[in-house]
């Protein structure tokens, strides 16, 4: 029988950063339920800012996040704790997800989602399901599913 840490392995071949980050963030964020759990296991959430940090990722520990996140390189990775990610979704380096001022609406993206590096995507949008964020791209209106956005503002170049 092939156990969980073998699937991830597996899915994270040839990512051992996004792994690491992946297995770290979901320890943390198991953690950060109930007031007794966060006591007991400051030391461990104090480990993952640190390594957070190391890493050059912002992604607070009560972020929702669905399964097989997938962190390529991860410097400069800025998501909103307030923002909602699905399962299967890739973010790149220098990505920023969250609100677009202080207090307002944080993005939610769907499963399956691939965002490229330098992207931004801001505001109380939705990211459909099976996208495409194409590098580079300022996302601030709502991505339909099966669609592939690039630009700044980004717009829709192709349907899946």
């Amino acid at each position: 029988m092939i156990s969980i840490l073998d699937t991830y392995r597996q899915y994270y071949k040839g990512n051992s950063l996004g792994f690491k980050f992946y297995l770290s963030f979901r320890i943390a964020h198991s953690l950060t339920g109930h007031y007794v759990t966060r006591i007991l296991g400051s030391p461990l959430l104090l480990l993952y800012r640190w390594q957070c940090r190391r890493y050059g990722i912002h992604i607070a520990a009560t972020t929702k996040i669905g399964d097989y996140l997938r962190v390529w390189h991860g410097t400069g990775l800025i998501v909103n704790e307030n923002t909602i990610i699905g399962n299967n979704v890739t973010l790149r380096h220098n990505t920023t997800i969250g609100n677009a001022y202080s207090g307002g609406p944080s993005p939610v993206i769907g499963d399956n989602v691939n965002v490229g590096a330098n992207s931004v995507i801001i505001g109380g949008i939705t990211i459909g399901d099976n996208s495409i964020i194409g590098a580079g791209s300022v996302v601030v209106k709502d991505v339909p599913s099966n669609t592939v956005v690039v630009g700044n503002p980004a717009r829709i170049i192709k349907q899946l």
